[in-house]
């Protein structure tokens, strides 16, 4: 149990944020790279540039390890905020505006329960009565 505590405080001390720094922008170009080929228009539609953002996240990652520090880490997270906001600032979520159903939907719907409900209580009632034939 200690060895594994002094492992992570070794591995803390040991990270080397000036390479880590160093090395991130090559990741931040080659995915600027890899968007070009997809529309602006496209660029909040996650579906069209996945694998991209994937070798992205990879490649940071890779590279916060090579520099022996842990992954995500505060400088790692700055660093990719700063490619989200370089592409993604112009996406929002869309709230969903919520309506209810035109009135001969609604009503249908509200009834089949109902009704079911009801011929159902009518038919265990109906064989309740009727148990000495159906025995």
């Amino acid at each position: 149990m200690t060895l594994g505590f002094a492992g992570a405080r070794q591995q803390s001390e040991l990270c080397n944020e000036s390479l880590m720094l160093e090395k991130l922008p090559a990741c931040g170009k080659s995915f600027e790279e890899m968007m070009k080929k997809v529309d602006s228009k496209k660029w909040c539609n996650l579906t069209e540039f996945i694998m991209y953002y994937d070798n992205f996240t990879q490649c940071t990652e890779r590279e916060a390890n090579n520099a022996s520090c842990f992954w995500p880490n505060p400088l790692a997270e700055g660093f990719i905020t700063g490619i989200h906001k370089q592409f993604f600032s112009n996406c929002t979520s869309e709230k969903v505006h919520w309506e209810d159903p035109p009135d001969e939907i609604l009503i249908t719907l509200i009834l089949i329960p109902v009704l079911l409900t009801c011929a159902m209580i009518t038919l265990v009632v109906w064989c309740s009565k009727r148990s000495d034939i159906l025995v």
